[in-house]
Protein backbone atom coordinates (compact mmCIF):
# COMPACT_ATOMS: atom_id res chain seq x y z
CA UNK A 1 0.00 0.00 0.00
CA UNK A 2 2.63 2.54 0.67
CA UNK A 3 6.06 3.67 0.89
CA UNK A 4 8.95 5.54 2.94
CA UNK A 5 9.33 7.79 0.30
CA UNK A 6 6.91 10.24 0.59
CA UNK A 7 6.74 12.89 3.32
CA UNK A 8 3.78 11.17 4.60
CA UNK A 9 2.07 7.72 3.56
CA UNK A 10 -2.10 9.76 3.41
CA UNK A 11 -2.47 13.66 3.21
CA UNK A 12 -5.86 14.25 3.39
CA UNK A 13 -7.59 17.86 2.11
CA UNK A 14 -9.80 18.94 5.04
CA UNK A 15 -10.62 18.25 8.16
CA UNK A 16 -14.50 17.99 8.42
CA UNK A 17 -16.04 14.87 9.07
CA UNK A 18 -14.91 12.87 6.36
CA UNK A 19 -11.73 14.03 6.79
CA UNK A 20 -11.63 13.29 10.78
CA UNK A 21 -12.76 10.21 10.43
CA UNK A 22 -10.02 9.25 8.11
CA UNK A 23 -7.31 11.20 9.97
CA UNK A 24 -8.07 8.80 13.10
CA UNK A 25 -8.80 5.55 10.92
CA UNK A 26 -5.58 5.75 8.92
CA UNK A 27 -3.44 6.57 11.87
CA UNK A 28 -4.79 3.88 14.46
CA UNK A 29 -3.71 1.42 11.01
CA UNK A 30 -0.05 2.54 11.30
CA UNK A 31 -0.30 5.45 8.25
CA UNK A 32 1.81 8.59 8.54
CA UNK A 33 -0.94 11.29 7.81
CA UNK A 34 -1.09 14.40 7.13
CA UNK A 35 -4.51 16.87 7.78
CA UNK A 36 -4.07 20.19 5.10
CA UNK A 37 -6.93 22.50 6.54
CA UNK A 38 -7.35 25.64 4.82
CA UNK A 39 -8.85 27.83 7.39
CA UNK A 40 -7.28 27.76 10.76
CA UNK A 41 -7.48 26.73 14.45
CA UNK A 42 -9.74 27.56 16.56
CA UNK A 43 -8.95 25.11 19.39
CA UNK A 44 -6.21 24.79 21.79
CA UNK A 45 -5.78 20.96 21.84
CA UNK A 46 -3.92 21.23 25.30
CA UNK A 47 -6.62 24.15 27.28
CA UNK A 48 -8.81 23.53 30.18
CA UNK A 49 -12.43 23.07 29.44
CA UNK A 50 -14.66 25.36 29.11
CA UNK A 51 -11.53 27.31 27.73
CA UNK A 52 -10.20 25.60 24.82
CA UNK A 53 -12.64 27.20 22.95
CA UNK A 54 -12.13 30.61 23.43
CA UNK A 55 -11.14 31.67 20.06
CA UNK A 56 -14.28 31.00 18.62
CA UNK A 57 -16.65 34.49 17.73
CA UNK A 58 -18.65 35.50 20.58
CA UNK A 59 -21.66 36.35 18.14
CA UNK A 60 -22.09 36.45 14.21
CA UNK A 61 -21.20 40.19 14.06
CA UNK A 62 -17.56 39.25 15.03
CA UNK A 63 -17.46 39.11 11.50
CA UNK A 64 -13.43 38.54 11.45
CA UNK A 65 -13.70 35.20 13.36
CA UNK A 66 -16.82 34.49 12.06
CA UNK A 67 -17.34 35.20 8.34
CA UNK A 68 -14.96 33.35 5.81
CA UNK A 69 -12.75 35.76 3.17
CA UNK A 70 -9.43 35.37 3.86
CA UNK A 71 -8.72 38.07 1.04
CA UNK A 72 -10.34 40.94 3.25
CA UNK A 73 -8.61 39.08 6.31
CA UNK A 74 -11.53 37.13 8.07
CA UNK A 75 -10.87 34.15 8.29
CA UNK A 76 -14.15 32.85 10.23
CA UNK A 77 -16.51 29.59 10.52
CA UNK A 78 -19.08 30.54 8.34
CA UNK A 79 -18.12 29.86 4.43
CA UNK A 80 -20.89 31.71 1.81
CA UNK A 81 -20.72 30.96 -1.94
CA UNK A 82 -22.76 32.03 -4.41
CA UNK A 83 -23.10 29.53 -7.51
CA UNK A 84 -24.36 31.45 -10.34
CA UNK A 85 -25.28 29.14 -13.41
CA UNK A 86 -28.40 28.90 -15.73
CA UNK A 87 -31.79 29.80 -14.14
CA UNK A 88 -33.74 27.59 -11.44
CA UNK A 89 -29.56 25.73 -11.09
CA UNK A 90 -28.20 28.88 -9.00
CA UNK A 91 -28.02 28.45 -5.27
CA UNK A 92 -26.53 29.99 -2.26
CA UNK A 93 -24.33 27.63 -0.78
CA UNK A 94 -23.78 27.74 3.61
CA UNK A 95 -20.49 25.72 4.61
CA UNK A 96 -18.28 26.05 7.15
CA UNK A 97 -14.14 26.50 7.43
CA UNK A 98 -11.25 26.07 9.77
CA UNK A 99 -9.77 23.23 11.90
CA UNK A 100 -12.66 21.00 12.58
CA UNK A 101 -14.79 21.95 9.32
CA UNK A 102 -18.19 21.84 9.19
CA UNK A 103 -18.74 21.08 12.72
CA UNK A 104 -17.40 24.21 13.88
CA UNK A 105 -20.58 25.84 12.02
CA UNK A 106 -23.25 23.29 12.30
CA UNK A 107 -26.13 22.49 13.85
CA UNK A 108 -24.98 19.27 15.63
CA UNK A 109 -28.10 17.57 14.39
CA UNK A 110 -27.27 13.92 13.77
CA UNK A 111 -30.42 12.08 12.00
CA UNK A 112 -29.98 8.46 9.95
CA UNK A 113 -31.87 9.23 6.40
CA UNK A 114 -34.60 7.50 5.69
CA UNK A 115 -35.71 4.59 3.29
CA UNK A 116 -35.65 7.00 -0.02
CA UNK A 117 -31.82 7.70 0.42
CA UNK A 118 -30.57 4.03 0.33
CA UNK A 119 -32.86 3.25 -2.72
CA UNK A 120 -31.81 5.97 -4.86
CA UNK A 121 -31.54 4.87 -8.69
CA UNK A 122 -27.72 6.07 -8.56
CA UNK A 123 -26.43 3.16 -6.55
CA UNK A 124 -29.18 0.63 -5.27
CA UNK A 125 -28.15 -1.73 -7.63
CA UNK A 126 -24.63 -2.28 -5.88
CA UNK A 127 -25.39 -3.61 -2.59
CA UNK A 128 -27.70 -3.19 0.03
CA UNK A 129 -27.07 0.09 1.40
CA UNK A 130 -28.94 0.33 4.43
CA UNK A 131 -27.80 -3.40 5.61
CA UNK A 132 -23.90 -2.21 4.56
CA UNK A 133 -24.12 1.36 6.38
CA UNK A 134 -26.14 0.42 9.55
CA UNK A 135 -23.58 -0.48 11.65
CA UNK A 136 -21.72 2.41 10.67
CA UNK A 137 -24.04 4.44 11.32
CA UNK A 138 -24.29 3.19 14.84
CA UNK A 139 -20.44 3.33 15.14
CA UNK A 140 -20.39 7.42 14.11
CA UNK A 141 -23.46 7.96 16.81
CA UNK A 142 -20.98 6.62 19.41
CA UNK A 143 -18.37 8.24 18.39
CA UNK A 144 -20.20 12.03 18.01
CA UNK A 145 -21.92 11.43 21.39
CA UNK A 146 -25.68 11.39 19.85
CA UNK A 147 -28.21 11.37 22.48
CA UNK A 148 -31.99 13.28 22.31
CA UNK A 149 -32.04 16.46 22.88
CA UNK A 150 -33.56 16.58 26.33
CA UNK A 151 -35.31 19.77 26.38
CA UNK A 152 -38.88 21.14 24.54
CA UNK A 153 -38.73 24.71 23.76
CA UNK A 154 -41.57 27.56 22.98
CA UNK A 155 -40.53 26.86 19.73
CA UNK A 156 -41.15 23.25 19.48
CA UNK A 157 -44.37 23.41 21.22
CA UNK A 158 -45.39 26.04 18.42
CA UNK A 159 -44.04 23.54 15.53
CA UNK A 160 -45.86 20.72 17.20
CA UNK A 161 -48.96 22.85 17.05
CA UNK A 162 -48.59 23.51 13.57
CA UNK A 163 -47.37 19.83 12.64
CA UNK A 164 -50.75 18.77 14.44
CA UNK A 165 -52.87 21.55 12.19
CA UNK A 166 -51.09 19.69 9.40
CA UNK A 167 -52.43 16.12 10.31
CA UNK A 168 -49.00 15.05 10.72
CA UNK A 169 -48.25 14.91 14.21
CA UNK A 170 -47.32 12.28 14.98
CA UNK A 171 -44.04 13.09 13.40
CA UNK A 172 -43.13 15.62 15.17
CA UNK A 173 -40.00 14.62 18.02
CA UNK A 174 -36.90 16.06 19.38
CA UNK A 175 -34.17 16.20 17.71
CA UNK A 176 -31.09 13.33 17.80
CA UNK A 177 -27.53 15.70 18.77
CA UNK A 178 -24.35 15.35 19.33
CA UNK A 179 -23.66 17.51 22.36
CA UNK A 180 -22.42 16.60 25.81
CA UNK A 181 -25.73 17.91 28.37
CA UNK A 182 -25.72 17.54 32.19
CA UNK A 183 -25.59 19.74 34.45
CA UNK A 184 -25.20 23.23 33.07
CA UNK A 185 -21.55 24.21 32.35
CA UNK A 186 -20.46 21.24 35.00
CA UNK A 187 -16.89 20.64 33.90
CA UNK A 188 -16.49 16.11 33.72
CA UNK A 189 -14.12 14.30 32.75
CA UNK A 190 -14.23 12.34 29.43
CA UNK A 191 -17.59 11.02 29.01
CA UNK A 192 -16.98 9.06 25.04
CA UNK A 193 -13.20 7.56 25.11
CA UNK A 194 -12.55 5.69 28.43
CA UNK A 195 -9.71 8.98 29.46
CA UNK A 196 -8.48 9.04 25.46
CA UNK A 197 -10.48 11.94 25.28
CA UNK A 198 -10.68 15.66 27.25
CA UNK A 199 -12.28 16.73 29.64
CA UNK A 200 -15.62 18.42 28.68
CA UNK A 201 -18.19 21.32 29.82
CA UNK A 202 -21.87 20.71 30.10
CA UNK A 203 -24.10 22.34 27.11
CA UNK A 204 -25.80 25.52 28.96
CA UNK A 205 -28.04 26.02 26.23
CA UNK A 206 -26.85 29.19 25.16
CA UNK A 207 -28.35 28.81 21.30
CA UNK A 208 -24.82 29.55 19.83
CA UNK A 209 -24.13 25.78 18.10
CA UNK A 210 -24.37 28.06 14.64
CA UNK A 211 -21.33 30.73 15.62
CA UNK A 212 -19.26 28.86 17.49
CA UNK A 213 -19.72 26.40 20.57
CA UNK A 214 -17.08 28.48 23.10
CA UNK A 215 -18.59 26.81 25.91
CA UNK A 216 -16.96 23.82 24.58
CA UNK A 217 -20.16 21.41 25.25
CA UNK A 218 -20.65 20.79 21.21
CA UNK A 219 -19.40 17.20 20.35
CA UNK A 220 -17.03 19.26 17.16
CA UNK A 221 -14.67 17.31 15.24
CA UNK A 222 -11.50 18.98 17.46
CA UNK A 223 -13.45 17.22 20.74
CA UNK A 224 -13.86 12.94 18.84
CA UNK A 225 -12.12 12.34 15.73
CA UNK A 226 -9.57 14.83 14.81
CA UNK A 227 -8.47 14.89 18.62
CA UNK A 228 -8.09 11.39 18.76
CA UNK A 229 -6.12 11.60 14.96
CA UNK A 230 -3.77 14.06 16.69
CA UNK A 231 -2.82 12.27 19.89
CA UNK A 232 -2.01 9.15 17.56
CA UNK A 233 0.51 11.11 15.15
CA UNK A 234 -1.46 12.60 12.90
CA UNK A 235 -0.51 15.68 11.89
CA UNK A 236 -2.91 18.93 11.36
CA UNK A 237 -1.70 21.83 8.64
CA UNK A 238 -3.85 24.66 9.14
CA UNK A 239 -4.14 28.09 6.95
CA UNK A 240 -3.04 26.13 3.98
CA UNK A 241 -4.88 25.58 0.95
CA UNK A 242 -4.47 22.42 -1.57
CA UNK A 243 -4.30 24.10 -4.93
CA UNK A 244 -2.97 20.71 -7.00
CA UNK A 245 -2.61 17.57 -6.56
CA UNK A 246 -0.63 15.98 -9.68
CA UNK A 247 0.97 12.11 -10.39
CA UNK A 248 4.63 11.82 -9.38
CA UNK A 249 6.62 9.59 -12.11
CA UNK A 250 7.63 7.71 -9.63
CA UNK A 251 4.42 6.85 -8.14
CA UNK A 252 1.72 8.81 -5.85
CA UNK A 253 1.03 12.29 -5.78
CA UNK A 254 2.66 15.76 -5.08
CA UNK A 255 0.13 17.88 -3.40
CA UNK A 256 0.68 21.43 -3.81
CA UNK A 257 -0.25 24.21 -1.38
CA UNK A 258 -0.03 27.77 -0.38
CA UNK A 259 -0.41 29.70 2.76
CA UNK A 260 -4.25 30.82 2.57
CA UNK A 261 -4.40 34.44 2.59
CA UNK A 262 -0.87 34.89 1.13
CA UNK A 263 1.67 33.59 -1.40
CA UNK A 264 4.07 31.33 0.24
CA UNK A 265 3.77 27.86 -1.40
CA UNK A 266 4.79 24.31 -0.21
CA UNK A 267 4.45 20.83 -1.75
CA UNK A 268 3.86 17.75 0.15
CA UNK A 269 4.21 14.35 -1.07
CA UNK A 270 1.87 11.54 -0.42
CA UNK A 271 1.00 7.92 -1.83
CA UNK A 272 -2.58 8.87 -1.14
CA UNK A 273 -4.78 11.35 -1.19
CA UNK A 274 -8.02 12.05 0.23
CA UNK A 275 -10.44 14.76 -1.28
CA UNK A 276 -12.67 15.62 2.13
CA UNK A 277 -12.42 19.36 1.32
CA UNK A 278 -16.37 19.51 1.53
CA UNK A 279 -18.64 19.26 -1.09
CA UNK A 280 -17.78 23.14 -2.86
CA UNK A 281 -14.06 22.92 -2.19
CA UNK A 282 -13.72 19.32 -4.09
CA UNK A 283 -15.91 19.91 -6.79
CA UNK A 284 -14.20 23.19 -7.25
CA UNK A 285 -10.37 21.61 -6.83
CA UNK A 286 -10.91 19.05 -8.91
CA UNK A 287 -13.11 20.83 -11.96
CA UNK A 288 -9.90 22.82 -12.35
CA UNK A 289 -7.39 19.93 -12.21
CA UNK A 290 -9.58 18.05 -15.06
CA UNK A 291 -9.61 20.75 -16.99
CA UNK A 292 -5.91 21.72 -17.07
CA UNK A 293 -4.87 18.16 -17.32
CA UNK A 294 -3.62 17.57 -14.38
CA UNK A 295 -5.84 15.06 -13.56
CA UNK A 296 -7.17 14.32 -16.58
CA UNK A 297 -8.70 10.70 -16.36
CA UNK A 298 -12.05 11.61 -13.72
CA UNK A 299 -15.00 10.39 -14.51
CA UNK A 300 -17.15 12.59 -16.88
CA UNK A 301 -19.40 12.29 -14.19
CA UNK A 302 -17.94 14.79 -11.94
CA UNK A 303 -20.38 17.41 -11.13
CA UNK A 304 -23.45 15.67 -12.16
CA UNK A 305 -26.05 14.36 -9.56
CA UNK A 306 -24.92 17.25 -7.51
CA UNK A 307 -27.47 18.44 -4.88
CA UNK A 308 -28.76 20.79 -2.35
CA UNK A 309 -30.60 18.27 -0.45
CA UNK A 310 -34.27 20.05 -2.09
CA UNK A 311 -33.44 22.67 0.78
CA UNK A 312 -34.83 25.77 1.34
CA UNK A 313 -34.45 27.87 4.55
CA UNK A 314 -37.32 30.51 6.11
CA UNK A 315 -38.22 31.84 9.25
CA UNK A 316 -41.17 33.55 11.42
CA UNK A 317 -40.18 36.49 13.95
CA UNK A 318 -42.42 38.55 15.84
CA UNK A 319 -42.62 42.23 15.72
CA UNK A 320 -42.39 43.04 19.29
CA UNK A 321 -39.42 42.63 21.79
CA UNK A 322 -41.57 40.80 24.81
CA UNK A 323 -42.46 37.11 24.44
CA UNK A 324 -40.74 34.22 24.33
CA UNK A 325 -36.89 34.12 23.90
CA UNK A 326 -36.26 31.97 21.20
CA UNK A 327 -32.09 31.95 21.23
CA UNK A 328 -32.11 29.68 24.44
CA UNK A 329 -31.31 25.62 23.39
CA UNK A 330 -29.58 24.07 21.41
CA UNK A 331 -29.11 25.08 17.32
CA UNK A 332 -32.47 22.51 16.59
CA UNK A 333 -34.65 21.46 18.98
CA UNK A 334 -36.76 19.32 17.21
CA UNK A 335 -38.59 18.63 13.84
CA UNK A 336 -41.77 17.24 11.68
CA UNK A 337 -42.66 16.27 8.26
CA UNK A 338 -45.54 18.39 6.43
CA UNK A 339 -45.82 15.40 4.00
CA UNK A 340 -43.39 12.22 3.44
CA UNK A 341 -40.71 13.84 1.48
CA UNK A 342 -40.29 17.25 3.09
CA UNK A 343 -39.29 17.77 6.97
CA UNK A 344 -38.70 20.99 8.84
CA UNK A 345 -36.35 21.77 11.80
CA UNK A 346 -36.78 24.89 13.95
CA UNK A 347 -33.77 26.37 14.24
CA UNK A 348 -32.13 29.19 16.49
CA UNK A 349 -28.82 31.47 16.62
CA UNK A 350 -27.57 32.86 20.02
CA UNK A 351 -27.87 36.06 21.67
CA UNK A 352 -26.49 39.10 20.12
CA UNK A 353 -26.10 36.51 16.80
CA UNK A 354 -28.57 38.87 14.36
CA UNK A 355 -26.25 39.23 11.18
CA UNK A 356 -27.64 36.39 9.27
CA UNK A 357 -31.12 37.79 9.98
CA UNK A 358 -29.74 40.65 7.12
CA UNK A 359 -30.35 37.64 4.61
CA UNK A 360 -34.15 37.52 5.40
CA UNK A 361 -36.84 39.14 3.07
CA UNK A 362 -40.93 38.66 3.38
CA UNK A 363 -42.13 35.40 2.01
CA UNK A 364 -43.37 35.24 -1.42
CA UNK A 365 -44.87 32.68 -3.04
CA UNK A 366 -42.74 31.55 -6.55
CA UNK A 367 -44.59 29.55 -9.76
CA UNK A 368 -47.10 31.42 -12.23
CA UNK A 369 -45.62 34.00 -14.90
CA UNK A 370 -45.18 36.83 -12.26
CA UNK A 371 -41.60 37.28 -10.99
CA UNK A 372 -41.30 36.77 -7.40
CA UNK A 373 -39.86 40.54 -6.90
CA UNK A 374 -42.58 41.38 -8.69
CA UNK A 375 -44.91 39.95 -6.09
CA UNK A 376 -42.92 41.01 -3.18
CA UNK A 377 -43.75 44.60 -4.22
CA UNK A 378 -47.39 44.25 -4.22
CA UNK A 379 -47.18 41.95 -1.07
CA UNK A 380 -44.98 44.76 0.69
CA UNK A 381 -47.55 47.61 -0.51
CA UNK A 382 -50.35 45.28 0.71
CA UNK A 383 -48.58 45.28 4.25
CA UNK A 384 -46.14 47.90 4.96
CA UNK A 385 -45.45 47.41 8.45
CA UNK A 386 -43.35 43.71 7.21
CA UNK A 387 -41.36 46.02 5.09
CA UNK A 388 -40.28 48.62 7.63
CA UNK A 389 -40.13 45.79 9.97
CA UNK A 390 -37.17 44.18 7.84
CA UNK A 391 -34.10 46.36 8.64
CA UNK A 392 -34.78 45.90 12.49
CA UNK A 393 -32.14 43.36 13.40
CA UNK A 394 -32.41 44.07 17.39
CA UNK A 395 -32.97 41.15 19.11
CA UNK A 396 -33.56 39.33 16.09
CA UNK A 397 -32.60 36.11 17.14
CA UNK A 398 -34.70 36.28 20.46
CA UNK A 399 -37.47 37.20 18.20
CA UNK A 400 -37.33 34.88 15.48
CA UNK A 401 -37.53 30.79 14.77
CA UNK A 402 -35.53 29.85 11.62
CA UNK A 403 -37.40 26.76 9.76
CA UNK A 404 -34.80 24.53 7.84
CA UNK A 405 -36.43 22.65 4.85
CA UNK A 406 -35.34 19.47 3.63
CA UNK A 407 -36.42 17.09 1.14
CA UNK A 408 -35.79 13.31 0.08
CA UNK A 409 -36.57 14.32 -3.50
CA UNK A 410 -35.13 13.24 -6.59
CA UNK A 411 -33.84 16.86 -7.88
CA UNK A 412 -30.71 17.70 -8.78
CA UNK A 413 -28.08 20.08 -10.61
CA UNK A 414 -24.98 19.01 -12.48
CA UNK A 415 -21.35 21.39 -11.93
CA UNK A 416 -19.29 22.10 -14.64
CA UNK A 417 -16.49 24.11 -14.71
CA UNK A 418 -16.60 28.19 -15.28
CA UNK A 419 -15.64 29.50 -18.69
CA UNK A 420 -11.84 30.64 -17.09
CA UNK A 421 -11.75 27.31 -15.63
CA UNK A 422 -10.75 29.05 -12.26
CA UNK A 423 -14.83 28.37 -11.13
CA UNK A 424 -17.96 26.55 -11.77
CA UNK A 425 -21.49 27.05 -12.92
CA UNK A 426 -24.22 25.14 -12.41
CA UNK A 427 -27.16 23.79 -15.19
CA UNK A 428 -30.36 21.75 -14.60
CA UNK A 429 -29.29 18.22 -13.86
CA UNK A 430 -30.97 14.88 -13.36
CA UNK A 431 -34.48 14.66 -12.35
CA UNK A 432 -36.75 17.05 -11.23
CA UNK A 433 -35.08 20.52 -11.27
CA UNK A 434 -33.85 21.70 -7.73
CA UNK A 435 -37.06 23.93 -6.49
CA UNK A 436 -36.73 27.38 -6.49
CA UNK A 437 -39.75 27.58 -3.77
CA UNK A 438 -41.33 24.42 -1.31
CA UNK A 439 -45.44 24.96 -1.27
CA UNK A 440 -45.72 22.56 1.97
CA UNK A 441 -43.03 24.75 3.64
CA UNK A 442 -44.31 28.03 3.20
CA UNK A 443 -48.00 26.75 4.05
CA UNK A 444 -46.19 25.28 7.93
CA UNK A 445 -44.54 28.93 8.28
CA UNK A 446 -47.14 30.75 7.91
CA UNK A 447 -49.02 28.78 10.19
CA UNK A 448 -46.43 29.00 12.59
CA UNK A 449 -46.53 33.18 11.73
CA UNK A 450 -50.17 32.54 13.01
CA UNK A 451 -48.51 30.68 15.92
CA UNK A 452 -46.72 33.34 16.56
CA UNK A 453 -47.84 36.22 16.10
CA UNK A 454 -45.35 37.41 13.98
CA UNK A 455 -44.35 37.77 10.11
CA UNK A 456 -43.34 34.95 7.96
CA UNK A 457 -40.18 35.01 6.14
CA UNK A 458 -37.46 34.25 2.91
CA UNK A 459 -34.70 35.12 1.99
CA UNK A 460 -33.94 38.13 -0.43
CA UNK A 461 -32.30 35.66 -3.14
CA UNK A 462 -35.46 33.59 -2.97
CA UNK A 463 -37.33 36.54 -4.96
CA UNK A 464 -35.02 35.98 -7.80
CA UNK A 465 -35.07 31.95 -7.86
CA UNK A 466 -31.98 31.40 -5.93
CA UNK A 467 -32.65 29.05 -3.20
CA UNK A 468 -30.40 28.80 0.05
CA UNK A 469 -28.64 25.21 1.39
CA UNK A 470 -26.75 24.71 4.18
CA UNK A 471 -26.06 21.26 2.79
CA UNK A 472 -24.86 21.02 -0.82
CA UNK A 473 -23.78 17.38 -1.83
CA UNK A 474 -22.98 15.06 -4.07
CA UNK A 475 -21.25 15.12 -7.47
CA UNK A 476 -18.84 12.98 -6.78
CA UNK A 477 -21.45 10.07 -6.79
CA UNK A 478 -20.88 6.44 -6.37
CA UNK A 479 -20.58 4.26 -8.91
CA UNK A 480 -20.13 0.99 -10.52
CA UNK A 481 -18.25 1.74 -13.06
CA UNK A 482 -16.89 5.67 -14.45
CA UNK A 483 -19.56 5.61 -16.16
CA UNK A 484 -21.77 5.81 -13.56
CA UNK A 485 -19.56 7.89 -11.03
CA UNK A 486 -16.83 9.52 -10.17
CA UNK A 487 -15.72 7.02 -7.15
CA UNK A 488 -16.52 3.21 -6.72
CA UNK A 489 -18.34 1.54 -3.76
CA UNK A 490 -15.11 1.68 -1.77
CA UNK A 491 -14.60 5.89 -2.24
CA UNK A 492 -11.62 5.50 -4.58
CA UNK A 493 -11.18 7.98 -7.42
CA UNK A 494 -11.71 6.06 -11.00
CA UNK A 495 -9.33 6.86 -13.28
CA UNK A 496 -6.60 7.85 -10.44
CA UNK A 497 -5.42 5.09 -8.40
CA UNK A 498 -4.90 6.42 -4.81
CA UNK A 499 -7.19 9.03 -5.03
CA UNK A 500 -10.42 8.91 -2.69
CA UNK A 501 -13.28 11.30 -1.72
CA UNK A 502 -14.68 10.83 1.60
CA UNK A 503 -16.66 14.34 1.97
CA UNK A 504 -20.15 15.22 1.34
CA UNK A 505 -19.90 15.03 -2.42
CA UNK A 506 -20.20 11.31 -1.84
CA UNK A 507 -23.47 11.34 -0.85
CA UNK A 508 -24.85 10.09 -4.00
CA UNK A 509 -29.11 11.18 -3.02
CA UNK A 510 -30.48 13.70 -1.46
CA UNK A 511 -30.74 13.21 2.02
CA UNK A 512 -34.00 14.88 3.42
CA UNK A 513 -31.92 14.98 6.42
CA UNK A 514 -29.16 17.11 8.22
CA UNK A 515 -26.20 15.00 6.21
CA UNK A 516 -23.47 15.18 8.95
CA UNK A 517 -24.41 11.54 10.54
CA UNK A 518 -23.99 10.34 7.05
CA UNK A 519 -21.08 11.60 5.63
CA UNK A 520 -19.18 9.83 8.89
CA UNK A 521 -20.83 6.76 8.61
CA UNK A 522 -19.81 6.84 4.66
CA UNK A 523 -16.07 7.98 5.69
CA UNK A 524 -16.16 5.08 8.73
CA UNK A 525 -17.45 2.30 6.14
CA UNK A 526 -14.77 3.26 3.43
CA UNK A 527 -11.92 3.45 6.42
CA UNK A 528 -12.67 0.02 7.51
CA UNK A 529 -11.73 -1.94 4.24
CA UNK A 530 -8.23 -0.27 4.45
CA UNK A 531 -5.61 -2.68 5.25
CA UNK A 532 -2.93 -1.37 8.09
CA UNK A 533 0.01 -0.27 6.85
CA UNK A 534 2.48 -2.89 5.03
CA UNK A 535 -0.81 -5.30 4.63
CA UNK A 536 -1.95 -6.94 2.18
CA UNK A 537 -4.88 -4.69 0.50
CA UNK A 538 -8.30 -6.59 0.66
CA UNK A 539 -10.25 -4.42 -1.92
CA UNK A 540 -10.46 -5.86 -5.53
CA UNK A 541 -8.76 -3.68 -7.85
CA UNK A 542 -10.62 -0.65 -8.87
CA UNK A 543 -12.43 -1.08 -11.94
CA UNK A 544 -13.44 -4.37 -11.18
CA UNK A 545 -16.74 -6.02 -9.76
CA UNK A 546 -17.28 -4.95 -6.26
CA UNK A 547 -17.27 -7.69 -3.13
CA UNK A 548 -18.79 -6.84 0.27
CA UNK A 549 -15.89 -7.09 2.64
CA UNK A 550 -15.48 -7.48 6.57
CA UNK A 551 -13.70 -4.46 7.80
CA UNK A 552 -10.56 -4.74 9.02
CA UNK A 553 -9.60 -3.74 12.61
CA UNK A 554 -6.85 -1.40 13.53
CA UNK A 555 -3.86 -2.61 14.83
CA UNK A 556 -3.22 0.48 17.14
CA UNK A 557 -7.21 1.58 18.43
CA UNK A 558 -7.21 4.51 20.13
CA UNK A 559 -10.14 4.49 22.39
CA UNK A 560 -9.73 1.61 24.53
CA UNK A 561 -11.91 -1.54 24.58
CA UNK A 562 -15.07 -1.31 26.37
CA UNK A 563 -15.54 2.50 26.23
CA UNK A 564 -18.69 3.85 24.93
CA UNK A 565 -17.44 5.24 21.83
CA UNK A 566 -14.95 2.01 21.02
CA UNK A 567 -14.16 0.36 17.87
CA UNK A 568 -16.43 -2.32 17.18
CA UNK A 569 -15.22 -4.50 14.64
CA UNK A 570 -15.19 -7.03 13.45
CA UNK A 571 -18.48 -6.23 11.54
CA UNK A 572 -18.69 -9.67 9.16
CA UNK A 573 -20.81 -8.88 5.83
CA UNK A 574 -24.24 -10.68 5.87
Amino acid sequence: MVSTGTDYDVVVVGSGFGGSVTALRLTEKGYRVAVVEAGRRFDDPDGEPGTRHRELPKTSWRTRKYLWAPGLGMTGIQRIHLLRGEKGSRVLILAGAGVGGGSLVYANTLYEPPAPFFEDPQWRHITDWRAELGPFYDQARRMLGVRTNPTTTPADAAVKRVAERMGRGETFHLTPVGVLFGEAGERVEDPYFGGAGPRRVACTECGSCMTGCRVGAKNMLTENYLYLAEHAGADVVAMTTVTAVRPRPEGGYSVETRRTGRRARRTLTAEHVVFAAGTYGTQRLLHRMRTTGVLPHLSERLGVRTRTNSEAILGVERFGREGDDHSRGVAITSSFHPDEHTHIEPTRYGPGSNAMGGLRSLLVDGGGRTPRWVKFLGQAAAHPRDLVHLPNLRDWSRRTIVALVMQTLDNSITVVPSASGRGMRARRGHGEPSPTWIPQAHRAVRMLAEEMGGMAGGTWLDLFNIPTTAHFIGGCTIGSSPAEGVIDPYHRVYGHPGLHIVDGSAVSANLGVNPSLTITAQAERAMAFWPNRDEADPRPDLGTAYERLSPVPPNSPAVPTGAPSALRLPISPA
